[in-house]
């Protein structure tokens, strides 16, 4: 096998079914069953939900999708709001973290930087 192939490559060992449940308003819980390789439920694994939802920004709506603390379907449904909170707010400070980098590594004529904001880089024509 080539590295690809391997990169590619599924366990029977660590397979999930996918279960989804909307509110149709807010957003969706998928609920990853463990299952054993031949699709039967494997109850020495947990079974894990997550949530889904967007918000609406200037540049179109943001996907956000979140892990939830659950052990049933109706805990995920109630730790849904919390966790979607969360998620946001972890992904508002990504964001903001990710425009500070960029607009500290532009430079714009007029606006500061090397040269004073000079226009071509503080050299001047006579």
């Amino acid at each position: 096998m080539n590295d690809t192939t391997e990169q590619l490559s599924m366990s029977g060992a660590e397979l999930f079914r996918e279960e989804t449940f909307t509110d149709q308003k807010i957003g969706s819980i998928r609920r990853l069953t463990p299952v054993d390789a031949d699709g039967n439920q494997d109850a020495s694994r947990q079974v894990q939900f997550f949530g889904q939802t967007q918000v609406l920004t200037p540049a179109g709506p943001l996907p956000i999708s979140f892990e939830l603390e659950a052990s049933n379907l109706n805990e995920a449904a109630d730790g849904f709001a919390e966790a979607a909170e969360q998620a946001l707010e972890k992904t508002m400070q990504e964001l903001q973290e990710l425009r500070r980098q960029q607009q500290s590594s532009i430079v714009v004529p007029g606006q500061g930087g090397p040269g004073g904001g000079m226009p071509g880089g503080g050299l001047q024509m006579p």
